[in-house]
């Protein structure tokens, strides 16, 4: 969900309003001109110095804020609604769209370039951009939302040929939810790996009971792993991915690789062996690899879609014990 938590005071303390929506007047809320500290969940907010959305405004991201350039100065709130995927702006360095122009869509530091200084209108095609008089997002600052045309900077009170930093504002983290289509399960490949050999020898003509151990515990290991089915898709944000109750594999962008979980198995060895008989008892892991396709839904700003991923596990959880008896010589 969207939302914004209004503090009184600094560090989060005092009283707090919590907002959902639009607010064109915070004084009929009770609580104008005394915001000090804010927290953004989801969507970017403009905060605006008078009522209606008017006078100097400041967008605040995801994210908390423990004290605010805007101290005990703020009277109206606005949700930013437009999507900020794939931000793009044209830049003139003339009014009226004229002269040279320049199409930005990532943020950029206009003094390392030739466009610093000499801007003079806009157009903002795709998501809210902000403007800012200097480079690194210092100084005076004006927001050009998505279908914006400001044709000429100089109504706009200390903008012209002074803007040296343009930034996209960026959304909230997603909401990922995750099902795995166990229907779909596919056995890749079987293996039996020997973990454990215990031998016992009968010289006698009776049959005996072995008696070395009658259980052992061995650790087992599974090895879980997730990736994307496109390389060129990313994680924005992070979940929890369920194999079962008791493992939840966490994937996030830049750690989506692989986790490792143990457990012990024990393993009960009663037997016997036959007169004049040597028994080989061979403890074996079978080791599975499999793989599940995934699907992702992925929600932002109230949009949805759907990703496609999968999840393997090489799985060595399966442990039995196997019987060879050989017949000895009979001692002379």
């Amino acid at each position: 969900m969207n939302k914004i938590i209004v503090y009184e005071h600094g560090y989060f303390k005092g009283l707090c309003r919590e907002f959902t929506s639009d607010v064109p007047d915070l004084h009929s809320m009770d609580f104008g001109d005394c915001i000090s500290s804010i927290k953004v969940i989801g969507q970017p907010w403009l905060a605006f110095s008078d009522q209606d959305y008017k006078g100097v405004v400041h967008a605040y991201e995801e994210g908390e804020y423990d004290h605010i350039s805007q101290n005990d100065s703020i009277s109206s709130l606005q949700l930013v609604s437009e999507d900020l995927e794939h931000p793009q702006i044209t830049m003139f360095d003339k009014p009226d769209f004229k002269g040279t122009s320049k199409i930005i869509t990532e943020e950029t530091n206009l003094i390392y370039g030739y466009f610093n200084d000499k801007l003079s209108s806009h157009v903002v095609q795709k998501g809210v951009w902000v403007l800012y008089e200097h480079g690194n997002r210092r100084g005076w600052q004006y927001i050009a939302r998505e279908g914006n045309k400001l044709s000429n900077y100089e109504s706009v009170f200390h903008i012209n040929k002074k803007c040296s930093h343009v930034y996209p504002l960026k959304g909230g983290q997603p909401t990922i939810i995750s099902n795995i289509l166990w229907d779909s399960r596919k056995i890749e490949s079987e293996r039996d790996v020997v973990i454990d050999e215990i031998n016992g020898v009968n010289h006698t003509d009776s049959e005996q009971i072995f008696t070395t151990t009658t259980s052992k515990i061995y650790e087992t290991t599974t090895n879980h792993s997730f990736k994307l089915k496109s390389s060129a898709l990313k994680i924005d944000g992070r979940f929890y991915l369920r194999i079962d109750p008791n493992t939840n594999l966490l994937v996030e962008q830049g750690s989506m690789d692989s986790t490792v979980t143990k457990d012990k198995v024990e393993v009960s060895i009663p037997a016997k062996i036959p007169p004049q008989s040597e028994l080989n008892i061979r403890v074996i892991r079978k080791v599975i690899t499999a793989s599940v396709p995934v699907e992702l839904t992925i929600t932002k700003n109230g949009k949805s879609k759907t990703e496609c991923a999968e999840y393997r596990s090489v799985s060595g959880s399966s442990i039995c014990a196997k019987y060879i008896v050989k017949q000895i010589k009979k001692k002379t």
